[in-house]
C-alpha cells in the first residue's frame, strides 16, 4: 500500500515526516521585502499589524524612488573616464559614429555610447617576407618591415573590419607590383633603398584608398636574396661583379695617368716638329739670301769668290771628318791628314772663339800642301 493511500496508517504524513503544506502566499513574501528595505533606510515594519496597508505603500514608493535616484547616480558615475594626451576616443551613440574625443576627463551616457580608446602616437609595425618574381624573370627572396601609426582613429576603427591584417595584405601587394617592376641587381644590391621608397609611396595610396586611418612612416627592406637553392652561383656572379669593377677602375685610374703623359708627349712633339719647320724654313731662306749676295759678288770677282766657296766648303767638309786621304794626281802614293790629332793639338793651344780660325789656318795649311805634292809630281814626270 503506498504512504499517500486512505488507511495507510502514517497519519496524512509523508515518510520524510512533512507536513501538508499549501503554495507560498505572495502578499506575505512582499511585507517580509518592504520590512527589510524600511529597515535597511530607516524605517520601521510593519510589525504585523496587517491593516495598515496605506502606510506600507508610502514606506515602499519612497524606498524606490531613493532606490532609482542611487541607481541613476550610479550609473552617471560610471560615466566618466580619462583620456590620455597620447590617445583619442572614438564614440558610438546606440553603435553610430558620434565623435571623436581628445585628450582630458570626459563623460558619456553608459549603456548608450561605447567609447574606444587608440592611441595615435604608438609606433607600430609589421613584417613581410617572400619570394617574389622581378621584371627579368629572377626569383628573389625579400623580407622588409613597415613601422606605422593612426593618424585618424575614427576610419581606423569603423571603415576596416581589421586594419593590420588590410596593411599586411597591402604591404605584400605593393612590394610585389615594385619588385615586378626592378631588376634583380636593382633589388639585391643598390637599388634598396628606391624599392622601399617607391613601396612606401604605393602602400599609403592603398591604404588612402581603403580609409584604414593609417600613416606609413617607414618601410626598411631587411634582406634581399637570392634563394638558397641558387645562392652559391648568385654569390659567383656577385663576385665575378665586384671582380669587374675593379678591373674597371683600375682601367679608369691607368686610363686618367697615360693619357695626360701622352697629350704632354703628342704637344711636344708637335712643338718640336712647329720648331723645326721655322728652323728649316729660317735656314732656307737665310742659305737663299746668301745665294742672292753670293750671286752679287760672283758677278763682280768670279775667280775670288769661286775660291772662297771652295775653301768654305773645304772647312765645312773638314770640320765633320777627324781623317782625310788625299789622292795625287800622276803618281801612285797616297796621303793621309790625321786631322784628330792635329784638331787635338791645336785645341790644347788655343781655345774658344780663335777655334774658327784654327780651322781656317789649317785648310790653307791642307791646300798649300796639295799645291807643293802637285807641283813635285808634275817635276818627277818630266
Amino acid at each position: 500500500m503506498a504512504w499517500n493511500e486512505p488507511g495507510g496508517g502514517n497519519n496524512g504524513k509523508d515518510p520524510w515526516g512533512g507536513k501538508d503544506q499549501g503554495p507560498p502566499d505572495l502578499d506575505e513574501a512582499l511585507k517580509k521585502l518592504q520590512d527589510r528595505l524600511s529597515k535597511l533606510f530607516g524605517g520601521k515594519g510593519s510589525g504585523g499589524n496587517s491593516g495598515k496597508s496605506g502606510g506600507d505603500f508610502q514606506v515602499g514608493s519612497s524606498t524606490l524612488i531613493a532606490v532609482a535616484v542611487l541607481a541613476v547616480i550610479i550609473w552617471g558615475l560610471f560615466g566618466f573616464y580619462q583620456i590620455d594626451q597620447q590617445e583619442r576616443a572614438v564614440v558610438l551613440r546606440l553603435g553610430v559614429y558620434h565623435a571623436t574625443v581628445m585628450p582630458g576627463l570626459r563623460w558619456n551616457p553608459p549603456l548608450v555610447d561605447e567609447v574606444q580608446k587608440i592611441n595615435v602616437t604608438k609606433v607600430r609595425s609589421a613584417h613581410s617576407r617572400g619570394q617574389m618574381l622581378t621584371e627579368d624573370e629572377n626569383i628573389v627572396d625579400v623580407a622588409l618591415s613597415v613601422q606605422y601609426t593612426v593618424n585618424d582613429p575614427a576610419n581606423f576603427v569603423l571603415k576596416v573590419k581589421s586594419p593590420e591584417l588590410s596593411l599586411e595584405h597591402a604591404l605584400e601587394s605593393a612590394l610585389r607590383h615594385v619588385v615586378g617592376s626592378s631588376k634583380m641587381d636593382q633589388v639585391i644590391t643598390e637599388g634598396r633603398e628606391e624599392i622601399a621608397v617607391a613601396t612606401q609611396m604605393r602602400l599609403q595610396a592603398y591604404l588612402d584608398t581603403y580609409q584604414s586611418g593609417i600613416l606609413v612612416a617607414k618601410v626598411n627592406i631587411e634582406d634581399a636574396q637570392a634563394p638558397s637553392q641558387v645562392q652559391d652561383a648568385f654569390d659567383d656572379v656577385t663576385r665575378a661583379k665586384e671582380d669587374r669593377e675593379r678591373l674597371k677602375n683600375e682601367a679608369e685610374a691607368y686610363a686618367n695617368g697615360i693619357i695626360p703623359e701622352a697629350r704632354g708627349a703628342a704637344q711636344r712633339q708637335l712643338e718640336e716638329a712647329q720648331a723645326y719647320q721655322e728652323q728649316v724654313i729660317a735656314e732656307a731662306e737665310g742659305e737663299a739670301q746668301r745665294f742672292t749676295q753670293l750671286l752679287t759678288e760672283y758677278k763682280k770677282a768670279p775667280e775670288v769668290t769661286r775660291e772662297r766657296l771652295y775653301i768654305d766648303a773645304l772647312q765645312d767638309f773638314y770640320s765633320n771628318s777627324s781623317k782625310v786621304m788625299v789622292d795625287v794626281d800622276g803618281g801612285s802614293n797616297m796621303m793621309y791628314l790625321p786631322l784628330d790629332k792635329l784638331m787635338d793639338k791645336s785645341s790644347v793651344k788655343r781655345t774658344g772663339s780663335s777655334q774658327d780660325v784654327d780651322i781656317r789656318e789649317l785648310t790653307d795649311k791642307v791646300v798649300e800642301q796639295l799645291r807643293r805634292d802637285s807641283q813635285s809630281t808634275r817635276r818627277e814626270g818630266r
